[in-house]
C-alpha cells in the first residue's frame, strides 16, 4: 500500500481572545492517498482555511504532525516549509491571485522558473496546460482580459505547473456563479487526475462535495 501523500495526526488549533480559548481545530486526523481526491466539507467559519493553512505549512502555532509525501513538515524551520510548499504543493483559492500584469501564459510560467525550471519547457508547460482548460486563445490576454472562470482556470493550471503531490483548494468555485463553478470544478477535478495529483478541496458545497473521491466534515474543530 503505498503511503498516505498527506496524513495528520492529532492536529489542534487554539486562539485565544482575552480569556477565552477558542479550540478551532481539536486532534484532528486524516489521510490521503496518492491520486485521491477529497473534499472538506463544512460551514462558513468552521475552520476549513485553518486546517488548509496549517497544510500549506503557511503559519505556525499547530500542534501535531503533519506528513507531506513521507516528510514530517509540522517542526520544519522557514526554509524547509518554503522547500515543501515549493516542491510537493500546489494551491488555488476562492479568488485567483493572479499577476495582474503578467499574461495567463506567464503567471504559470512564473512558478515553474522559480521552481528551477528552464524558460522553454517551463512555456511549453504552460501552454499545454491552458490548452487542455480550453484557454489555447486567451494566452496572452491578462486576467483583467479575462472573465472570473477563465481567471479561476489559468489559476488551476499555476497551481499544478509543478507537478504538486498534493493541491490545496480553498472555496475554489466560491467566487463563480453556479453554472461557472460547475465547469471550473470539473475542469479542476479532470485536471487534477489527468496529472496525478492528490487534492484536499474545502468547500459549504455538498452538491460539489459529492463529486469528489471521499468527504470528510469539520464540525466544532473535529473531523469525522
Amino acid at each position: 500500500m503505498s503511503e498516505p501523500v498527506l496524513q495528520l495526526r492529532g492536529l489542534s488549533r487554539t486562539f485565544h481572545q482575552a480569556d477565552v480559548a477558542i479550540h478551532v481545530l481539536r486532534q484532528v486526523d486524516l489521510a490521503i492517498a496518492p491520486g485521491e481526491i477529497v473534499a472538506l466539507l463544512g460551514p462558513s467559519g468552521s475552520g476549513k482555511s485553518t486546517l488548509l493553512q496549517a497544510v500549506g505549512l503557511l503559519e505556525g502555532g499547530f500542534e501535531g504532525s503533519i506528513r507531506i509525501a513521507g516528510e514530517e513538515a509540522a517542526k520544519l524551520d522557514s526554509a524547509g516549509r518554503t522547500r515543501v510548499r515549493r516542491d510537493r504543493l500546489g494551491f488555488v483559492y476562492q479568488f485567483h491571485h493572479l499577476l495582474p500584469d503578467f499574461t495567463a501564459v506567464e503567471n504559470v510560467v512564473l512558478p515553474q522558473l522559480i521552481h528551477g525550471a528552464e524558460p522553454a519547457p517551463a512555456r511549453a508547460r504552460a501552454e499545454e496546460l491552458l490548452s487542455t482548460l480550453g484557454l489555447a486563445q486567451r494566452l496572452s490576454h491578462r486576467p483583467s482580459q479575462l472573465s472570473g472562470g477563465e481567471q479561476q482556470r489559468v489559476a488551476v493550471a499555476r497551481a499544478l505547473a509543478n507537478r504538486p503531490a498534493l493541491v490545496l483548494a480553498d472555496e475554489p468555485t466560491g467566487n463563480l456563479d453556479e453554472t461557472t463553478a460547475d465547469i471550473v470544478l470539473a475542469e479542476f477535478l479532470r485536471l487534477v487526475r489527468q496529472e496525478g495529483s492528490a487534492a484536499l478541496v474545502a468547500t459549504h458545497n455538498e452538491r460539489l462535495a459529492a463529486r469528489m473521491d471521499r468527504v470528510v466534515r469539520l464540525h466544532d474543530g473535529h473531523l469525522s
